[in-house]
């Protein structure tokens, strides 16, 4: 038998063993089948859906077929609050809610809303708390008593303000009807911003962009894209002025009840999904803003001196809602900004 054959049945081996659950180094699954429903908003090609396709191929590669998660993006099943309304009710597996919304069921969540409490300049000390510190155990005890069980922080990315009017500095945001989420402090820093908030649920703001119901919103650029709504926008800014997660969830009590060994593996697909996932983020954003400018939209580049004002019209926000967030886990934020 010549060498190459001898490589193609070694390779047609170890394809096998993976299929069959098999890994080395570990104890291949032995544990029941099982058939979950996974429903996220976001669009299709998204840094967030990309993360949870990787999820699902390897939840199924390390059970070895066994377990198989149906993937339903793009709001399919409704927006993020709905589907997390059914993941605590027990009627679906697993929701990607964004951490804005995740504020309507849970006031700690409303932390990452305030307005430049992050920066992507401290962006891996953040994840490092979310993924192993104090900050994510914290999260995982308020997801548990709201029903849920923290899957996945999975990356979203930092927000900027987008309009259907060309942006030629700051000023032009007053009095403009901005499309946000329930949020109430995403409510409050529009208008600290002097614009004019309207919550609008995601999958409504193509619409009401096209029939000006609203002139702008508050997105990453990889959503402005996907989802079309460059379509109808001329105009934005790299505001920052928000980094936004969309979190994964699963129904505690049906997660409780899975055999340990299906639990572990969702964890540790969960967990090299994750990290697959923040890698793309980069690229991803560096192509949608190219295709930004390639639609025509005009970006407008914030100077420090206008990033400064930003933040300092939106220091109300802060003092605003200091009664409502917890001081100890703003304080664990804080601290991952050094």
């Amino acid at each position: 038998m010549n060498g190459k054959k001898i490589l193609g049945l070694a390779a047609a081996g170890f394809a096998f063993l993976s299929l069959a659950g098999f890994s080395f180094g570990a104890e291949p699954y032995t544990g029941p089948k099982l058939n979950l429903r996974l429903a996220s908003p976001s669009p299709l090609g998204s840094n967030m859906v990309l993360g949870y396709e990787k999820f699902v191929e390897l939840v199924k590669e390390k059970s070895g077929g066994k377990i198989n998660i149906k993937l339903m993006a793009n709001a399919v099943l409704g927006s993020d609050r709905s589907t997390l309304e059914a993941a605590q009710r027990g009627t679906l597996d697993m929701a990607s809610c964004s951490s804005p919304n995740m504020a309507s069921f849970a006031r700690d969540y409303m932390v990452f809303d305030l307005p430049y409490v992050t920066s992507p300049e401290y962006q891996q000390q953040l994840y490092d708390a979310l993924d192993n510190g104090e900050l994510g155990k914290h999260f995982e005890k308020v997801a548990n008593r709201i029903g849920l069980t923290t899957i996945m922080f999975s990356e979203y990315g930092y927000r900027n303000f987008a309009f259907t009017s060309s942006v030629n500095g700051i000023d032009m945001m007053k009095e403009k009807k901005v499309r946000t989420t329930d949020s109430p402090i995403e409510v409050a820093v529009s208008r600290a911003l002097g614009m004019i908030p309207s919550p609008v649920a995601w999958g409504e703001v193509y619409t009401a962009l096209q029939q000006g119901t609203v002139d702008g919103e508050g997105n990453n650029w990889e959503h402005l894209v996907l989802a079309k709504h460059i379509e109808v926008l001329k105009g934005a800014m790299n505001s920052e002025h928000n980094y936004s997660m969309h979190i994964l969830m699963m129904n505690k009590k049906k997660y409780d009840m899975l055999d340990p060994q299906a639990q572990a593996v969702l964890r540790e697909a969960a967990k090299e999904a994750l990290a697959y996932e923040r890698n793309l983020t980069k690229e991803l954003k560096e192509r949608c803003e190219k295709e930004m400018l390639a639609q025509g939209i005009v970006i407008y580049r914030l100077s420090a001196e206008e990033r400064a004002v930003l933040k300092e019209k939106t220091r109300v926000v802060w003092d605003t809602f200091k009664n409502e967030i917890d001081p100890d886990v703003l304080q664990m934020v804080l601290d991952t900004q050094k």
